[in-house]
C-alpha cells in the first residue's frame, strides 16, 4: 500500500455521488495512480469510517500523506480548484502522444 492515500466519502449510489465518483477517477487516473491509493467509502455501507474521519458532509475527498492531510467537499467538477486544494500541479503540456 502507498502512504499515500485518497479516500472519496460518499452516500449512497446518488447523482452527486457517482458525479463526484467519476471525477476523482479521471483526476487519479491522470494525475495520481503512481504516487496515491484511491479508496471509495460509502458511508451508507461503512458508517464506522465516516465517524472516524468525522464526516458531516458527502461528497467529501481526503488526500493523505506523511505530511498531513487536506479535505475538499463537492463533486471535484472543477478540477483545476480541485488540483489547486490538493496541493498538485495540473501539467498543462500535452504528452508527444496528445500533439499528433
Amino acid at each position: 500500500m502507498k502512504q499515500n492515500v485518497l479516500k472519496l466519502f460518499i452516500t449512497g449510489r446518488t447523482g452527486r455521488s457517482l458525479e463526484a465518483v467519476r471525477n476523482l477517477r479521471a483526476l487519479y487516473t491522470r494525475f495520481f495512480h503512481e504516487d496515491y491509493d484511491l479508496v471509495v467509502i460509502d458511508v451508507l455501507e461503512d458508517p464506522g469510517q465516516a465517524e472516524t474521519e468525522r464526516i458531516l458532509a458527502t461528497p467529501t475527498l481526503i488526500r493523505r500523506t506523511p505530511s498531513g492531510s487536506r479535505r475538499i467537499i463537492g463533486d471535484l467538477s472543477d478540477s483545476s480548484r480541485v488540483m489547486r486544494l490538493l496541493g498538485a500541479q495540473e501539467n498543462t503540456e500535452s504528452s508527444p502522444e496528445e500533439r499528433k
